[in-house]
């Protein structure tokens, strides 16, 4: 594998993991064991029992959108999918009320988790061909809810930089419903904008790292942080939390700076690499 390719690799897993459990995916979080307190886990019923209990598909439904209408910010991002996208809507609440109907107990924060997951893998690829506008507010998402959780506290930042899940994380997840949203609306209208313009972009070239790794280093991030940033590097001893914070924060500062061409071919690259995982 030739640099230029581990360069490809490994930017497209940073920002698979900055998007992915980042700007979109930081509500597929919401899924893990750690959510527990904040959202009761599916109940299991013995089988004969789950006829008497579970409520009828009719039921369920109502119950999943109610639930998303208890939540303002949630419904946001329901309310222009169906505007938008409705077959994908009617097959996220089916799903959705499917659970429901056999017995689950589901919060609006996993239903939203759940639209955007099953989304991401339908359409995600549409992402990467909107044009630098609508893929640059995926990544200033992202950049937000990393400033909100490095103000908070930077080994949470250094977790949602890498997809890691934690229950700090999560109860600052389920706290700051707005930045999900916000996060989710980002990724649907990116994917919006891909299915009318249909943009074609070529993969970064070598040329394209370089002027990134330069830019990054002007700005002060260290050859360790770059290392772990673009390519894959693990240091040791670790970098402290507070650098991987801030050096996260800048890796998207300076990517908004490159000139658009270059910048949308990065970007472009690692949404269509999230949405192909």
């Amino acid at each position: 594998m030739s640099r230029q390719d581990l360069k490809l690799f490994f930017l497209g897993l940073v920002g698979t993991l900055l998007i992915g459990s980042g700007a979109w995916m930081v509500v597929d979080l919401l899924q893990s064991p750690g959510h527990r307190e904040t959202t009761p886990p599916p109940v299991v019923v013995a089988p004969e029992a789950a006829t008497k209990t579970a409520p009828p598909v009719d039921s369920a439904r109502k119950d999943v959108e109610d639930a998303i209408a208890s939540a303002p910010e949630i419904a946001r991002f329901f309310d222009r999918l169906r505007l938008t996208l409705p077959t994908d809507y009617e097959a996220a609440i089916a799903a959705l009320a499917a659970r429901r109907s056999g017995g689950a107990v589901d919060s609006p924060d996993y239903d939203l988790s759940q639209a955007v997951k099953t989304l991401r893998q339908s359409r995600g690829a549409l992402a990467a061909k909107a044009d630098s506008a609508a893929l640059g507010r995926v990544f200033e998402a992202q950049l937000a809810v990393l400033k909100a959780l490095g103000a908070v506290n930077t080994r949470l930042c250094v977790d949602f930089l890498y997809g890691g899940a934690s229950e700090a994380f999560l109860k600052f997840s389920a706290e700051n419903r707005a930045l999900v949203s916000d996060l989710a609306i980002a990724g649907l209208d990116a994917i919006l904008d891909g299915k009318e313009k249909n943009i074609a972009r070529t993969t970064p070239t070598e040329s394209d790292f370089q002027m990134f790794e330069t830019s990054l280093r002007q700005n002060g991030v260290g050859a360790d942080e770059i290392g772990a940033l673009l390519d894959g590097k693990t240091p040791d001893p670790p970098i402290p939390d507070d650098r991987m914070c801030a050096a996260g924060k800048t890796y998207l500062e300076t990517l908004r700076q490159m000139p658009e061409d270059v910048r949308g071919r990065i970007e472009a690259l690692a949404v269509d690499l999230m949405a192909r995982s």
